[in-house]
């Protein structure tokens, strides 16, 4: 099932699943399985290779080493911009801290004040997945089975996905947009 929120089209798995990150428990397996790297937007790109230096100090020696080969990004099978993978497999911006869990270099920066750059929003988003249509965005809640800790955590602290989200859905569409996904979330749990 799908909601249309100003001009996207929104599905209902966003208000009716659960969803908190457990990192203790996937150790940020998102940032290192896949088939591709994080997507990207054009105006992302620019910001990474301007801010490429500010945000060296917080990557592995591998990371930086694939990037200087290859740049800060790749174009995926579906000719889309994605962050540049290491042996095929992990994003090149990953460190991993004392615990093994993944952490993101470009977040790191930004929490030191090195660059005003958070971190991609498709990561930012995830588990949302957006696609760009001619006359819509959609947004889709993208089950992998790495989150499953994230989904258990989610039922039991009982945060809906796009709740978990607040702080990426505003960032991306702005507060009138999130306003207006609380207010369809209020009238689902009416009609339950």
């Amino acid at each position: 099932m799908l909601v249309e929120i100003q001009d996207k089209i929104v599905s209902l798995d966003l208000f009716e699943k659960k969803f908190v990150c457990d990192l203790n428990a996937c150790k940020g397996a998102c940032c290192i399985e896949g088939d591709s790297g994080a997507p990207l937007t054009l105006d992302e790109i620019d910001i990474l290779e301007e801010d490429l230096e500010k945000i060296k100090p917080y990557m592995r020696p591998e990371g930086i080493a694939e990037v200087e080969k290859t740049g800060v990004f790749y174009m995926d099978w579906d000719n889309d911009p994605v962050t540049t993978l290491v042996n095929g497999a992990e994003c090149a911006f990953v460190y991993f801290d004392e615990k093994g869990i993944t952490k993101c270099a470009i977040e790191q920066a930004h929490k030191d004040g090195k660059t005003d750059f958070k971190k991609p929003i498709s990561c930012h988003l995830y588990p949302i997945r957006t696609k760009k249509f001619n006359e819509f965005e959609a947004l889709n809640y993208n089950e992998w089975h790495i989150c499953s800790p994230a989904c258990a955590c989610g039922n039991e602290l009982d945060v809906k996905v796009y709740k978990f989200l607040k702080e990426p859905i505003i960032r991306a569409y702005g507060e009138a947009f999130y306003a207006e996904m609380e207010q369809v979330d209020a009238e689902l749990e009416k009609q339950k």
